[in-house]
């Protein structure tokens, strides 16, 4: 048994030891072999990565020729496998360089056969790898859209009209209040340039995922929008037809997106929802370009920029770049110049013209082209006939011939003139343009009604004098070239460098409308034949002196005769041939004493100023006009020259019964008006159909007699400049401020106490003055819910009183309404408001002007600074006591998001002023600094943050030099845009 089991361990230990020599064996020889094949392996390695390679390579090359499409997620993983494995292939194919040279050594033949057996193993990988690069799915897909596709945008720098309403729109686009904005102006004038630099805008590209662009044109439609939409966003719409499930899959697309949305040319309003522009809850925005301001309006922009036209410098900056090297011709500059101006600062002309010009290459082109220029539209200007064809379609677009007509008549009046609206539609009305009103009043809403819409359309635009428009030249060259291939609004317009004398007979009698104003004519024909003509206007001719006595003999059809401001001593005799005369302008004739007894023979005559003229009484033959509505006259000279003091003449006033608007004005230096004014209100007051009346109250007592007795007082439409008491300037100040017509003015100067008539006209008055005024020592005296409504205050040399409302008295908010407050020479006013603040007080203010006041110490009492959310503009001059701007003591605890919309800060002679803020924490949005004489400030309460908005500084250098900074670094940030004066 022993043997036998010894015999079994012994043949099982046979085995093993048997095996494990065959496997040493096998081992030995497969080392052998891998080193006999390492050549054959690398040689392998070699094609298996370049036929991986060469698969890489051509998946590259196909993404590379389809520009809108990239590989997949799956291939880019793969591709960067195969770049992984190149790497290690790199290794491999290295040490077999380094075996090579040791030579075939027999130590060495152990780490061949390890690297021949590692790059057999990574022959497999390398195969795998290759068959996994067929894609079976193909490795293309569409790129995703990029955050912004460059347009390339004309530079907007050296033209600061355009790079303000970039920097305007910026500053919304910031605004999380803001959604919408709307930009609008005249075709030509840089629209679709803005929108171009604000798609390429670097700031917009970090401020959204996506910017998408989109120009709308006339001819619009869903479908157009929504594929420029759907390609933009690069979303696969293929086989859907519904615009409705388009819409839904834009809005999916963009609800959790950032987005801009840039629409150029809108013509008509979008519904966004229905093209499927969400509003989203990540505050993104649509900025729109329109001609037309109501697009703006109608599609609910939160904020709306008129874009104006270039400057005179800017427009010439932009002719070189365009003109190129001609304009380096000798004596060329000059010329260039008034060329650049015949294009009114617009960028389309200007780049149309200055091709035309980029041809000419010596002076005698340039100076014909000028020539030509000048000319037009009497002959053909290459680059000019181009662009007001582009230009004409806003008229062609006008809905109704009346429109087009108003248009084509402020085109009477001089390049760039500002023309007063009222005069204008005055005008307008006499001419027929406006229908379907009896009324005055009425008339003048039509009227501001066809104003707006030739504003809307950017065929006129408003001017920067409170109630004035103008047209641009280019428009007024337009409109004289449809009026002259016109058959019943033939215009003959002369300028003074054009006009001394006056037009030749053929000219007087084709003409529907003749301008002359401004010249030096000083001669007129005997009797012109003007039968077709109704609007003469002759206005500032100075040297005109006399007319002769037949000739309107021929002007049977005359509606509107304007000579203020001539030199006329007397009117002839023939204007009782003006049988459809409605507005007659004697205004500033001051030779003119006394109007013709045969005026009253103008029985239309509706429109009729006679404000200062030499005329010294009442004309009776006014009383005969019984269709006079609106007449305007002055009592400045009224007595004058007059031994006897003032006569007036009764029951003249009264007779115009269907007068809607009366203006009379007084001369402040000559107090002899008080003898008649009190009877001419006697009249005034029976006149039942008065709209509007400008008058002077000698006394609170008069004033009373006119609002118990008046029938219009209690009118709703009735609207009044009322003076009350002796003053040096019939001006009313506070008007300034505002940005739209205040109609219900009233002015208190040199008064005492409170009158009870008071109450009841501030209750019903938008812009009060209170001047010198006694016997009140707070404007809350004046009863506060009187008050409550005016827009509009201005206090000055008022030496009593010491607060403007106090607190403690009121149960409830108090001037809700006001946006304007001026106080100037107030010497004992201590404070603006005392006691608490109820919420909704001053919570419209907007500007706040502090003058002169020597006691003043607070400025924002405690809780006041918290209602001014709205306030835009403070300025503090020459108030002496001030030290803090915002007092610590009054406003502790103050939040950071104080006066938010403060955009300007002017601060002048304040000799105790130590600091507007303790410290920057305030996060205003300030845009414009003025500091002057400001001794102890010598920190300002500004960091990097808050003056993100800022655009000027205007302060002494020494001063600022003097600053001290916590960060210098901001100093240096804003010392580009500081002004030293």
């Amino acid at each position: 048994m022993l043997e036998a089991a010894a015999a079994a361990a012994a043949s099982a230990a046979a085995v093993e030891l048997y095996k494990d020599g065959r496997e040493l064996v096998n081992c030995i020889s497969s080392q052998i072999n891998y080193a006999n094949n390492l050549e054959s392996n690398y040689n392998r390695l070699m094609k298996e990565t370049d036929m991986l390679c060469a698969r890489r390579d051509d998946i590259l090359a196909e993404a590379n020729k389809h520009k809108t499409k990239e590989v997949t997620k799956k291939c880019e993983y793969w591709i960067s496998r195969v770049i992984k494995i190149k790497e290690e292939v790199r290794e491999l194919e290295s040490k077999y360089k380094k075996e090579i040279r040791k030579g075939n050594k027999i130590l060495g033949r152990r780490s061949c056969s390890k690297l021949s057996k590692s790059m057999a193993k990574k022959c497999e990988e390398l195969h795998n790898l290759w068959l996994e690069g067929n894609f079976e799915t193909g490795v293309l897909v569409e790129k995703l859209p990029e955050p912004v596709r460059t347009m390339h945008a004309p530079k907007t720098e050296g033209k600061s009209s355009l790079h303000w309403a970039i920097k305007e729109i910026l500053d919304l686009l910031r605004d999380r209040n803001i959604r919408r904005i709307g930009l609008w102006g005249m075709p030509g004038i840089g629209k679709t340039n803005i929108m171009k630099s604000l798609n390429d805008n670097k700031d917009i590209a970090k401020m959204f995922d996506i910017v998408i662009c989109v120009k709308v044109s006339k001819n619009w439609s869903i479908k157009m929008l929504q594929d420029a939409i759907t390609q933009r966003l690069k979303l696969n719409v293929e086989g859907i037809t519904s615009p409705d499930e388009i819409a839904w899959r834009i809005s999916k697309e963009l609800e959790c997106k950032r987005y801009l949305l840039l629409l150029d040319e809108v013509w008509d309003i979008l519904d966004l929802h229905v093209i499927g522009i969400p509003d989203n809850e990540k505050d993104s925005k649509v900025v729109l370009a329109t001609r037309y301001r109501d697009i703006c309006f109608d599609m609910e922009t939160d904020e709306q920029i008129k874009l104006k036209c270039l400057s005179e410098d800017e427009a010439y900056k932009m002719f070189k770049e365009k003109v190129g090297r001609n304009m380096n011709l000798p004596g060329i500059e000059p010329i260039a110049k008034l060329v650049a101006s015949e294009c009114a600062g617009l960028p389309l002309l200007i780049d149309r013209v200055a091709r035309a010009f980029r041809k000419k290459d010596n002076f005698e082109l340039w100076s014909d082209g000028l020539r030509s220029l000048r000319r037009w539209p009497s002959i053909e200007v290459q680059g000019m006939d181009e662009s007001i064809e582009f230009l004409k379609f806003c008229y062609e677009d006008l809905n109704c011939d009346d429109r087009k007509f108003c248009f084509l008549y402020s085109a009477l009046y001089p390049e760039d003139f500002e023309i007063y609206i009222d005069y204008l539609l005055e005008c307008w009305r006499a001419e027929g343009f406006i229908h379907d009103a009896n009324k005055f009043r009425v008339a003048r809403e039509k009227g501001h009604t066809i104003l707006h819409d030739l504003i809307n359309v950017s065929l006129l635009e408003r001017s920067d004098r409170m109630n004035y428009v103008r047209m641009n030249k280019v428009l007024r060259n337009m409109a004289l070239q449809i009026s002259s291939g016109s058959n019943n609004f033939k215009v003959l317009v002369r300028t003074p460098q054009e006009q001394q004398q006056p037009p030749n007979e053929v000219e007087w009698q084709h003409a529907n409308r003749i301008s002359l104003m401004d010249n030096e004519l000083c001669l007129l024909p005997e009797m012109p034949n003007c039968k077709n003509l109704s609007t003469l206007l002759l206005q500032r001719n100075r040297d005109l002196t006399l007319i002769p006595e037949s000739f309107f003999g021929l002007m049977q059809n005359l509606r509107v005769l304007d000579l203020q401001g001539t030199g006329i001593a007397s009117l002839p005799s023939s204007i009782s041939c003006f049988m459809c005369l409605r507005a007659l302008y004697l205004n500033a004739c001051v030779n003119l004493m006394k109007l013709p007894f045969n005026i009253k023979e103008l029985m239309h005559l509706e429109v009729l100023d006679i404000r200062n003229t030499g005329i010294n009484s009442l004309p009776i033959q006014i009383g005969c006009l019984t269709q006079l509505k609106c007449l305007r006259m002055s009592l400045s000279n009224f007595g004058m020259g007059q031994s006897r003091g003032v006569e007036l003449r009764r029951n003249v006033l009264s007779k115009l019964s269907l007068l809607e608007e009366l203006r009379i004005d007084v001369d402040p230096n000559n107090q002899r008006w008080e003898e008649v004014v009190k009877a001419i209100i006697e009249e005034v007051a029976t006149l039942t159909h008065l709209t509007s009346l400008s008058i002077c109250f000698p006394s609170m007592d008069c004033l009373e007699f006119f609002i118990s007795t008046s029938p219009s007082w209690k009118d709703l439409y009735f609207t009044f400049q009322f003076s009350v008491g002796h003053h040096d300037s019939t001006k009313y100040q506070i008007l300034d401020y505002f940005e739209y017509q205040i109609r219900r003015c009233l002015k208190f100067v040199n008064g005492e106490g409170v009158h009870p008539a008071s109450s009841e006209v501030l209750a019903e008055t938008d812009a009060f003055e209170l001047i010198g005024h006694k016997g009140a020592s707070k404007l809350s005296d004046f009863d506060i819910k009187s008050i409550n409504r005016m827009r509009g205050c201005l206090i000055e040399g008022c030496n009593e009183i010491e607060t403007i409302v106090d607190g403690d008295s009121l149960q409830e908010s108090a001037l809700e309404g006001l946006e304007v407050m001026c106080i100037y020479n107030v010497p004992k006013l201590a404070s603006i408001w005392e006691g608490p603040v109820h919420a909704g007080s001053l919570a419209r203010l907007k500007t706040l002007i502090l003058r002169k006041c020597w006691s003043l110490k607070t400025i924002f009492s405690n809780g006041m600074i918290a209602q001014l959310s709205e306030l835009q503009n403070l300025k503090v001059e020459e108030c002496l006591e001030i030290e803090e701007i915002i007092m610590e003591s009054e406003n502790m605890g103050l939040e950071p998001v104080v006066l938010p919309s403060l955009k300007t800060l002017e601060l002048l002679n304040l000799p105790k002023v130590r600091s507007i803020w303790i410290n920057d924490s305030i996060t205003w949005s300030l845009k414009i600094i003025v500091i002057s004489m400001c001794p102890l400030l010598t920190k300002l309460p500004l960091s990097n943050e808050n003056t993100i908005n800022l655009e000027r500084i205007e302060v002494q250098q020494s001063w600022w030099n003097a600053l001290g900074w916590q960060q210098e670094a901001i100093k240096e940030k804003l010392q580009s845009i500081c002004r030293f004066n």
